[in-house]
């Protein structure tokens, strides 16, 4: 089992074929707590879930080797984090208003809102979510436009729709985060098989 932190450049993983793998993925800011370590030590980082938790790592992966169907895993999966999680911090918070305008906020309120300094917050962000408020806010414009990107809208005004500038700004974007372009990526087919 293994845990990985935020990405800031697109991975590639092998998989054998037939393996079955299943997983949780959690919102911004909200897995540091259940990991019991602070995310910006994850970034960009792929480590096992037993050099965090040790024994109760192995025991639940006992577990999910002996389960019997993907369904049976998940559940596992989901009770093991489902332990009630203490009232979000102000950076948590904070997080979330991200999370919810995908990213087109003004990080300097966000912080006064927070009752912290810019440099305290990216410092708290990062703890956080293992990105900085501006990568935060990038990778989470970035999904949007992928999302836009799936409805079968033009590029043109996926970025439009996502806040970018303007087309050169998202192309970049898709280079960085998932190593091509929009067209190149499997983000540009539409229902029809057209691609945007």
């Amino acid at each position: 089992m293994e845990v990985v932190g935020a990405m800031t450049a697109e991975q590639k993983y092998d998989l054998a074929a037939g393996a079955v793998t299943c997983g949780l993925r959690f919102r911004p800011g909200m897995a540091a707590s259940f990991l019991r370590v602070p995310a910006g030590e994850l970034t960009d980082r792929v480590i096992r879930l037993e050099d965090l938790w040790g024994a109760a790592a192995r025991e639940l992966e006992s577990r999910l080797g002996e389960a019997g169907s993907s369904e049976e895993r998940l559940a596992m999966l989901a009770a093991t984090v489902r332990p009630p999680a203490p009232a979000p911090n102000a950076v948590q918070q904070a997080i979330e208003t991200m999370t919810a305008s995908h990213g087109d906020v003004d990080l300097d309120w966000l912080a006064r809102q927070a009752r912290m300094s810019e440099r305290q917050f990216r410092r708290r962000c990062l703890e956080e979510s293992g990105l900085g408020p501006k990568q935060l806010c990038r990778v989470l414009r970035f999904r949007r436009a992928c999302e836009l990107g799936q409805g079968g809208l033009p590029w043109g005004l996926v970025a439009v729709e996502a806040g970018y500038f303007d087309q050169a700004h998202l192309i970049r974007d898709f280079r960085e985060f998932a190593g091509g372009s929009p067209r190149m990526s499997v983000f540009s087919n539409t229902a029809d098989g057209r691609s945007g």
